[in-house]
């Protein structure tokens, strides 16, 4: 395991509000390190990437899919997406290097996960 994926387990995955996680490398396009069994794949990594350049307007109104799942945004600005469905939600923050993307599910305190995210 590496210390990145080390990082998400402990620092995310330990505090029992963010379901899954991964962390996208922006200068490689892909992803770097994920919690187990969250398979980002690139297609979905690499629009992650172009919503934070291009997009964001457009998910503000439209809402975003991830993994086949439907979200509607909830906030958007340059550094941070919040997106909700009946399942849970999702969360992505862009940092100068990453994008780091957790999801949470119903019942979880979905502050508390965006809180989390945020602070990693």
């Amino acid at each position: 395991m590496s210390e990145l994926q080390a990082l998400l387990n402990d620092s995310l995955i330990g505090t029992q509000h963010v379901e899954n996680a991964a962390v996208i490398d922006l200068k490689e396009r892909k992803v770097r390190a994920s919690t187990f069994g969250f398979n980002v794949p690139p297609e979905y990594a690499l629009n992650l990437i172009h919503t934070f350049h291009k997009n964001l307007l457009q998910v503000r109104r439209g809402g975003l899919c991830f993994k086949e799942k439907h979200y509607k945004c909830v906030r958007a600005d340059e550094h941070s997406i919040y997106l909700q469905n009946v399942y849970g939600g999702l969360i992505a923050v862009k940092t100068k290097t990453f994008i780091l993307v957790a999801t949470y599910r119903v019942g979880m305190y979905p502050s508390v996960c965006v809180e989390a995210v945020e602070k990693l």
